[in-house]
């Protein structure tokens, strides 16, 4: 009996294992597997996707920020322009302060020539008019007919016979007073045009701060051959070209 039982249950075993059904719902179930683990697959691979693509979307959206920052950054730190003299506040330093022209457009290098004139002048002036002081009073002493005069004594060696030169002298203490006198006043004149070159000198320069001097603006000179306008000698003519480009 129990034989009979066993053969009956391979036999409906086979069958079944037989059938078309059967064997397509074993297939079915396999895919199901499958097609599980491929979405699953296909699930981690799109959700790796989506967490690249957001963390691209926030730096693609930041990076115009700091782009817009970085640019406000360098706007916020416009280039310093080149500084540029007033005429009327650079002419009125000169005309009150000698040298202060020069001081305010910053042309220092000018300074000691300015200042170089002026002492110059100076010196001119208190040496010239030292010297005509002492001819003038000789001039006077040898004039008069007082004996207690006599500075102009100081100007010769001990022992000079002044009184065989005395007319010569009077001329020529005349004329040396005079000629102190007019380099004394000269040097006055002088004074005046170092002061007034300073002041000239501080205007032009404050205008020419503005005046544009680039590249473009230059002047070509070159040999040119120019033909007569004649037609029946047809001789030639050398010359020189010059070009000027603003």
């Amino acid at each position: 009996m129990r034989r009979l039982c066993l053969t009956y249950g391979v036999i409906l075993a086979a069958f079944l294992s037989a059938l078309p059904g059967t064997k397509a719902l074993a297939q079915s179930q396999y895919l199901g597997i499958a097609a599980t683990d491929s979405l699953a697959a296909e699930y981690s691979a799109k959700s790796d996707s989506v967490m690249a693509d957001s963390v691209y979307r926030q730096i693609s959206a930041e990076s115009p920020v700091m782009l817009a920052d970085s640019a406000k950054t360098v706007e916020s730190k416009p280039a310093k322009k080149a500084w540029k003299p007033n005429v009327s506040t650079s002419t009125w330093l000169a005309l009150v302060i000698p040298g202060g022209g020069q001081i305010y457009n910053r042309k220092y290098w000018k300074l000691p020539i300015v200042y170089g004139g002026f002492v110059g002048c100076m010196y001119a002036y208190n040496w010239n008019g030292q010297m005509y002081k002492d001819y003038r009073q000789a001039y006077l002493d040898i004039m008069d007919s007082d004996p207690n005069t006599k500075s102009y004594e100081d100007f010769f060696r001990p022992g000079y016979n002044f009184e065989a030169n005395k007319e010569y002298l009077k001329n020529v203490f005349k004329k040396r007073k005079d000629r102190y006198r007019r380099w004394r006043d000269m040097s006055i004149f002088a004074f005046i045009g170092v002061y007034a070159l300073s002041v000239i000198d501080a205007y032009v320069d404050a205008q020419l701060a503005s005046f544009d001097i680039n590249d473009d603006v230059n002047i070509n000179l070159e040999p040119q051959i120019i033909q007569s306008g004649s037609r029946i000698d047809g001789s030639e003519f050398y010359g020189l070209n010059c070009q000027i480009n603003f």
